[in-house]
């Protein structure tokens, strides 16, 4: 004989794992927006570094 469906228990799955997807989802683009910035910045002390020995050229 099967059991009864218990409606509840099913939404509550589908809930838990909406709002994981979502949790992995928004980690996933801070990571990749940290790796931007830490790029950014790493171009950024990169590009100045020449500039602030007086230019390089004699």
């Amino acid at each position: 004989m099967a059991f009864k469906p218990n409606y509840n228990q099913q939404r509550a799955e589908r809930t838990r794992a909406k709002e994981q997807k979502k949790q992995e989802k928004l980690q996933k683009r801070q990571e990749e927006s940290e790796r931007r910035k830490a790029e950014q910045q790493g171009d950024g002390q990169q590009d100045a570094a020449p500039a602030a020995d007086g230019g390089g050229e004699p």
